[in-house]
């Protein structure tokens, strides 16, 4: 395809992916008074009555303070879960644009590539989502007695939002150090000398990317990172282990990068003398004319 072609199916995907995201915006959009966002507002309404706002009622709720306020957050809350809701759609337009440009093992990885951190991505969100009412009680309960917590819904989806993502963009660490090690650039023998660093350091990364900064939230990101930084130097092990058994019976095995391998020496040197040349008749032109 010339480059205009590819323009234009780039051009042609990108709007089927937005059509796909705007229908699901506008069902989550009707979903937001059917449970949606009563599951938003879950962890914040299940704290005990004096760490939460109640109307008349004895209702929990949120507070919009100006106008517009109740239609933004509704349009946020939608838009969020429609990217959510559409992602095998728009996912597979952006796999079916890439794809004529693979190969098939690339294929083959980066199917397991986007499996893969589409599984640890929802692991993560999920635990941050179950942890976030012990934080929220945690937090506010250091306001102490005499104090009316009533959070606005601005400042309550925000932090809804932050603390997912911080969780599912965390889970996603492990399994870079997994992709450099398939291609190459991290070893297991460099990983496993740095395990103790490689530990402390993601304690240090949950304590300053968790929003709430509690030390409750903190291991509970931290922890599973830790396994999961651990399974990554296990199959980084086996990956080189692997690598190093091909390279033995290719007879590459302790070599450097400028040495011949010993099947490239023992073989006969290049002749690099010129080929004759082919004198007949037939494959002879005359200046100014093509063979027929």
């Amino acid at each position: 395809m010339s480059l205009i072609g590819h323009l234009r199916e780039l051009r042609n995907r990108i709007g089927i992916a937005l059509f796909f995201v705007l229908v699901a915006t506008a069902i989550a959009f009707w979903w937001y008074e059917h449970g949606l966002g009563d599951f938003i507002r879950a962890p914040y309404c299940n704290l005990p009555n004096d760490l939460r706002y109640n109307d008349a009622d004895g209702k929990c709720g949120l507070l919009v303070t100006d106008v517009f306020g109740g239609a933004l957050i509704r349009l946020k809350i939608a838009f969020i879960a429609g990217i959510v809701l559409s992602a095998p759609f728009w996912l597979h337009q952006l796999w079916a644009f890439l794809t004529p440009g693979l190969k098939k093992n690339e294929r083959r990885y980066g199917v397991g590539f986007v499996t893969a951190s589409s599984l640890l991505f929802a692991a993560g969100a999920a635990l941050a989502y179950i942890s976030l009412s012990a934080g929220l009680k945690l937090l506010l309960g250091l306001a102490g007695n005499g104090v009316v917590v009533a959070l606005t819904a601005q400042d309550y989806i925000g932090f809804v939002i932050s603390l997912l993502l911080a969780f599912g963009v965390s889970f996603e660490l492990p399994l870079i150090a997994v992709v450099l090690n398939l291609i190459g650039v991290l070893s297991y023998a460099v990983m496993a000398k740095a395990r103790r660093w490689l530990y402390f350091l993601t304690i240090v990364f949950a304590a300053f990317i968790t929003p709430t900064q509690d030390p409750f939230t903190m291991l509970l990101m931290a922890g599973p990172m830790c396994v999961l930084f651990e399974i990554a130097i296990q199959i980084a092990r086996v990956v080189d282990k692997r690598r190093a058994k091909r390279a033995a019976a290719d007879g590459l095995a302790g070599l450097d990068d400028d040495e011949a391998s010993p099947a490239i020496e023992s073989a006969s040197p290049l002749d690099t003398s010129p080929s004759p040349l082919d004198t007949t008749p037939s494959s002879i032109t005359e200046p100014g004319h093509t063979q027929a």
